[in-house]
């Protein structure tokens, strides 16, 4: 009797092949296959009704692990821009592949042999599935159908009420009005050198410009001209005109002044930044760095900054350390009269 190490209890029995009957193994083994169980009796649902949605990246890409050929599977069939729901699964358990590992299985683990055709899709029911999935999509085309026909509809409504709009306010203004300018602005009894043009200020999209007719006008007839005259460079997107924000203005364009801080204020700002996250009791945090120094800032001691080496620098400053000892020891001397 020796080591035998079983795969779905992860672990080595000392007992050889008696393991497989215990009460552990048999006990993790319907746990597994229950786990499995659950995922195949949701997908053989689809089989009579089968569910065609659109594919989603994160949501359609699941996969499933396959307790029989111990191998990932795509739980959900997918192509293009559709998903057929549990289709993968289907598709799994319905190979012959899977018949064959699920038989090895059920050997090796001394599964129950009743349970078994619970885990396997017989091809009757995958060529009920296909022929299902065939109406699914039929029904998935013609909702599109419908949603794209909505969406026309929508669209050729919104550009009629528009178009509405438009030719509403380009409508030309004729008859009254043009009747009660002339009548109001008409003066009797005149010569044809007394016809003037006098032109008013822009109207607006709806104003026309009405031009007087000279053949009528011939006659001793007095009238006075009032008609829209468009000046040059100017206008509405109606009147043919350029947009404003495709004509540039040079005096505006001149006269503009600069929104917002400057780059140089605006890298000033960011060093402030900068420094707001360092510690504020570092070494030079106050230290102005705007003050001018002259050219003797550094110190002169030990020749360092100044010339020559530093031994030199050392017995120079002995020599300069035992000068002020020396003087130190003679002040510090009293004279024998006050010790007396």
């Amino acid at each position: 009797m020796g080591l035998f190490y079983c795969p779905l209890c992860r672990l080595t029995a000392f007992t050889g092949r008696r393991h497989l009957y215990s009460g552990s193994h048999q006990q993790r083994l319907r746990e597994a296959l229950g786990r499995l169980q659950a995922k195949v009796q949701l997908a053989r649902k689809m089989i009579k009704n089968a569910v065609v949605v659109k594919y989603e990246v994160g949501e359609h890409e699941q996969l499933f692990w396959c307790l029989c050929c111990k191998q990932e599977v795509k739980r959900h069939l997918s192509h293009g821009s559709l998903t057929v729901l549990h289709g993968g699964l289907l598709q799994h358990m319905a190979s012959l592949e899977h018949k064959k590992e699920a038989n090895k299985f059920w050997w090796e683990n001394k599964a129950d042999a009743k349970i078994k055709e619970q885990f396997l899709i017989s091809p009757e029911d995958y060529e009920r599935f296909k022929s299902s999935l065939v109406k699914a999509l039929d029904a998935y085309e013609e909702k599109e159908d419908e949603v794209i026909k909505e969406m026309a509809s929508h669209i050729r409504e919104v550009e009629q009420s528009r178009q509405e709009m438009l030719h509403a306010v380009l409508e030309p203004q004729t008859g009254t009005e043009f009747c009660d300018e002339s009548s109001a602005f008409s003066t009797p009894g005149g010569h044809k050198s007394d016809i003037t043009i006098i032109t008013e200020e822009q109207l607006g999209p709806s104003a026309i410009q009405i031009t007087p007719d000279l053949d009528w006008m011939e006659g001793n007839h007095a009238l006075t001209f009032i008609g829209h005259q468009e000046s040059e460079g100017k206008g509405n997107v109606h009147t043919g005109a350029k947009p404003p924000w495709l004509t540039q203005d040079e005096e505006e364009f001149g006269s503009k002044q600069q929104i917002g801080p400057s780059y140089e204020e605006f890298l000033k700002e960011k060093e402030k930044q900068k420094l707001k996250k360092l510690p504020a009791d570092r070494v030079g945090a106050n230290f102005d760095h705007t003050s001018q120094t002259g050219k003797g800032w550094l110190p002169s001691f030990g020749r360092v900054w100044n010339q020559g080496r530093r031994w030199q620098s050392r017995h120079q400053f002995k020599a300069e350390s035992g000068k002020d000892r020396d003087s130190q020891r003679k002040t510090q001397k009293r004279p024998k009269s006050e010790l007396q």
